[in-house]
């Protein structure tokens, strides 16, 4: 999964995100940060789970092909046991690497509280946090998961209703499933910096606080 941010957005993509945040930028004093992960969490009970759930009904069919082994008698359940043992190693793997194999596997709770808990360690490591007005917003974009977080300081929370973004991660989340992801961020970015214009216009001596885009 570790490349699937990189192969989200292609170079010209990247330019037009970047384009977008830096124009949105030019009417407020807020700092916009889209950012995009390969995954929030690598998920090994998923991979356990899927394992598990492959290997025992093949291993089921080659016990019964190689003889009725499973039915034969106590001590040929260690055969069995083998022949599981074998293709859970191989099943797991195929699990580890085929990700929408692996989605099938992995609860729809576990998706949101993952990708929220590295929405919010991104946010802290990337320093947005530290814009001097507190104005810094990041839109969490986890490739894997299809999810979509958007995560502002508390100068923002102060005068935004945090549910105002909700459309705005909506509006992500469409464009993902239609295969438009950066026609998408683009148009989130913008209305993100037309709600943060109502609160913090631009000032004469804003500077560009942090990245207007980051992959990882």
């Amino acid at each position: 999964m570790q490349n699937l941010a990189e192969k989200f957005l292609n170079a010209a993509d990247r330019e037009r995100v970047e384009a977008a945040v830096r124009a949105a930028e030019k009417t407020t004093s807020g700092e916009i940060v889209p950012m995009i992960v390969s995954a929030s969490y690598h998920y090994p009970m998923a991979d356990v789970l899927g394992g598990v759930s492959l290997a025992l009904p093949i291993s089921i069919l080659l016990a019964y092909i190689l003889g009725g082994l499973l039915w034969v008698g106590s001590s040929n359940m260690w055969v069995f046991m083998g022949v599981f043992c074998a293709v859970f190693i191989v099943c797991h793997r195929v699990v580890q690497r085929v990700w929408p194999l692996k989605r099938v596997f992995i609860s729809d709770r576990e998706v949101a509280e993952e990708v929220r808990e590295a929405a919010l360690i991104g946010f802290f490591k990337e320093e947005l946090f530290r814009t001097r007005d507190a104005t810094g917003i990041l839109i969490f974009i986890s490739v894997f998961e299809h999810k979509v977080w958007v995560l502002a300081d508390r100068g923002i929370n102060s005068k935004v209703e945090t549910d105002r973004w909700d459309t705005v991660v909506a509006h992500v989340v469409d464009g993902i499933k239609k295969g438009r992801q950066a026609d998408a961020i683009c148009e989130a970015v913008d209305e993100v910096g037309k709600i943060l214009a109502e609160h913090f216009p631009v000032k004469a001596d804003d500077t560009d606080e942090l990245d207007n885009l980051i992959i990882s």
